[in-house]
């Protein structure tokens, strides 16, 4: 999300000058912060006291522009968030919604028992049938399971191989 924030604000659109000015505001904040520590009050008070109003003035407005940008980025999380969301639950939902009466493939009549051919079907799709629902859940389920077994796979070569060298370093040792 973060990524899609910096093309917005790249964007003409976006509020890429609020974003331009509260960085340029870290920046002078905390180079004047740098200048303070450096700068002994008792020393060169006028100094200091001058650099210090600047740097207070500066503080204020990097909070405003803190504040302007944050509302704006929360705004733009939401819009974001309905768009994505939109684009793939909202599309799953309504092709199954569209589709709901029709059966995704069928089977002869009598090869499974009527309650899990109601099951199958489940909740618009005839008997003898695989409702899109059912399918697509299977599908998800199928996905899942095969994404967690390529994860134990790499984990487990990645074992094998750290296991490899200290291996070799045993026997060079014996």
């Amino acid at each position: 999300m973060q990524q899609i924030w910096r093309i917005y604000n790249s964007t003409p659109w976006g509020n890429s000058k609020d974003y331009q000015d509260q960085v340029r505001l870290r920046r002078d904040v905390v180079r004047m912060k740098r200048e303070l520590a450096g700068i002994s009050a008792q020393d060169d008070f006028a100094r200091w006291a001058k650099l210090r109003r600047q740097h207070d003035k500066a503080m204020e407005e990097y909070d405003q522009k803190v504040a302007a940008v944050n509302a704006s980025r929360s705004s733009f999380d939401v819009k974001a968030t309905a768009i994505r969301w939109t684009c793939t639950r909202g599309l799953q939902m309504g092709l199954q919604f569209w589709n709901s009466k029709t059966p995704i493939f069928t089977y002869p009549r009598g090869w499974f028992p009527w309650q899990v051919e109601w099951v199958l079907g489940f909740p618009r799709c005839p008997y003898g049938g695989v409702s899109i629902n059912v399918w697509s859940s299977v599908c998800s389920i199928v996905i899942a399971l095969v994404g967690e077994l390529i994860g134990y796979a790499f984990r487990y070569v990645q074992e094998i191989r750290s296991r490899q060298p200290q291996q070799a370093q045993k026997t060079k040792a014996t």
